[in-house]
């Protein structure tokens, strides 16, 4: 799970990661839980604040093809929850 959330976290365009609407993308653990990844038995789902350097398909596609080495079989869904103003540094 914490591999999963660097991997889509060190995506250029991606300024952090959301839970998404009513926290539906969360990953529950011992102590906090981990928002903005949800790694199911069918399928890894990732939300993620997209900074505006980029169109919004590419930077979803950055984060699933960064995902996806961890993912095995399951698909990869990205949720884009919010939109961040500025570029990375």
């Amino acid at each position: 799970m914490e591999r999963v959330a660097e991997a889509a976290s060190g995506c250029r365009s991606v300024a952090g990661l959301t839970s998404g609407p009513r926290a539906r993308i969360m990953t529950y653990r011992a102590g906090r839980p981990l928002a903005g990844v949800a790694v199911r038995d069918a399928e890894i789902e990732v939300g993620v604040v997209a900074r505006v350097e980029r169109p919004l398909p590419e930077t979803a596609e950055d984060v699933r093809r960064a995902v996806r080495p961890l993912a095995g079989d399951r698909p990869v869904h990205v949720l884009i929850g919010d939109i961040a103003e500025g570029s990375a540094t």
